[in-house]
């Protein structure tokens, strides 16, 4: 591979703002073409199905969502990785660490693959699906699972490219297994009557094919790393540099999901109706927290660069910038949400009921659409210093000693609603965000920062 190219960025120079956003924006594209996956099975099966349906796509999405969010947590430790070896100027070890990551995600797939094939009934249980979509909810995540692989290979591929500073690649190749999957989905389901594994088939199918189309692509890319097969092996200094900030967000990332999937439990709980209007405000959600996702992933891999290059003070203007940056856009998401709930749910089903439900819950969580743009941007802070422990902390007290709390005492109140229900996320962000000024005034004054 050459050492230059024009199609990746330089974080270590030029204007912050512009840079960020010409990085930002094709981020955000291709997340919000991965959250149209689920979005567009939800909707496809809501067309042609019923509330069962609905509720174990919802369901089924949600949890897939949340394997695919560790993975790509684990392989920020590959970006973060590449990008302070780009900022350093050493394209060999940035080859090195991409060597290491092929073999390592390799593992990782083949061990998923096994572990939610076998235990898709159990995990259904432990949700507490409703009895009438007990056995779609299953199937939706054995089909599924089986696309795992498929599944990190994208996710390896674009965690690669932007470590590199290369988001455009990534969301030409998000955006072909979109179009895919919306093409299977009405195919499979609308045509073929297949419901639920219809749906699951062409998310496989859509997956994979983005696959073959990137790895075609890359072959023909010129990047600013040096990398051949020979290299496909565990380096012991690559391994631990991506563990080390890989672990902590995957494991962070992790409890935050598994608390979310308490919360899944809880709303299951409460009864058919409320289980599918949640299933549809959290493809909602999916793509409310889009922006700050964006952000996250954009400063994660701007400060990595300028942090291998030195400028701990250009690193610090980033955080500030798309802290700022983020937070603007999230008053307009914040006033969507909240007042156009019933607009937004009914895309995605008729049903009334389940419009209301999935309106309650999205006036409780709107909130959170400014705050977590400033827990996000300092997550992508510490992830880019490489220093993921704050993280991962974070995200494990978040979890256990605030959300799963407030949520059970929520749904036991009296009269309770997935209003009050939804207000657990933003409680729970305010924690993060107290928790962080500690942790930067306690470096401040380290004088680390």
């Amino acid at each position: 591979m050459e050492e230059k190219t024009q199609k990746s960025l330089s974080f270590t120079e030029g204007p912050i703002f512009s840079s960020l956003i010409r990085f930002a924006l094709p981020v955000l594209g291709s997340l919000i073409l991965q959250a149209a996956y689920g979005a567009v099975d939800l909707l496809v099966v809501g067309w042609f199905g019923d509330a069962a349906s609905i509720s174990a796509v919802g369901t089924g999405s949600t949890f897939m969502q949340m394997v695919t969010l560790i993975i790509t947590s684990l392989a920020m430790g590959t970006t973060v990785t590449i990008g302070q070896h780009i900022g350093e100027k050493k394209p060999e070890e940035a080859g090195n660490a991409i060597g290491t990551t092929i073999l390592l995600f390799a593992v990782v797939g083949i061990a998923l693959t096994v572990l939610l094939e076998a235990f898709a009934g159990p995990l259904a249980d432990i949700l507490q699906v409703p009895a009438e979509s007990f056995d779609k909810t299953v199937l939706y995540i054995r089909i599924c699972s089986g696309g795992i692989l498929v599944i990190i290979a994208y996710n390896v591929i674009s965690g690669i490219l932007r470590g590199v500073g290369n988001a455009n690649l990534p969301f030409l190749f998000v955006g072909i297994a979109c179009v895919v999957n919306i093409v299977g989905d009405l195919l499979l389901v609308g045509v073929f009557h297949m419901d639920v594994a219809g749906a699951a088939i062409a998310t496989v199918l859509a997956q994979f094919v983005s696959v073959v189309v990137s790895l075609a692509v890359l072959r023909k890319q010129a990047l600013p790393i040096r990398f051949s097969l020979k290299q496909c092996r565990f380096y012991p200094r690559e391994l631990r540099m991506i563990l080390h900030v890989g672990i902590p967000i995957a494991v962070q990332e992790t409890m935050v999901q598994i608390s979310f999937l308490v919360i899944n439990s809880i709303v299951n709980n409460m009864g058919l109706m409320p289980s599918a209007g949640y299933g549809v405000a959290q493809k909602i959600v999916s793509f409310i927290m889009l922006i700050p996702s964006s952000v996250m992933q954009s400063l994660s891999a701007f400060v990595a660069q300028n942090i291998g290059a030195g400028k701990k003070d250009r690193a610090w203007k980033g955080f500030f910038t798309a802290m700022l940056s983020g937070c603007t856009l999230g008053i307009f998401i914040f006033l969507a949400g909240f007042f156009g709930g019933g607009f937004l749910s009914s895309f995605f089903t008729s049903d009334a009921e389940v419009i209301a439900q999935s309106a309650a819950y999205l006036r409780g969580f709107s909130a959170e659409c400014i705050l977590t743009c400033i827990l996000f941007s300092s997550i992508g802070y510490f992830n880019g210093c490489g220093n993921s422990l704050p993280v991962m902390v974070q995200g494990i007290s978040s979890a256990f000693l605030i959300r799963i709390p407030v949520s059970l005492f929520m749904a036991s109140l009296s009269n309770t609603n997935l209003t009050l229900v939804g207000l657990s996320t933003p409680i729970t962000t305010v924690y993060g965000i107290l928790f962080f000024l500690v942790c930067f005034a306690w470096l401040k004054r380290k004088q680390r920062l």
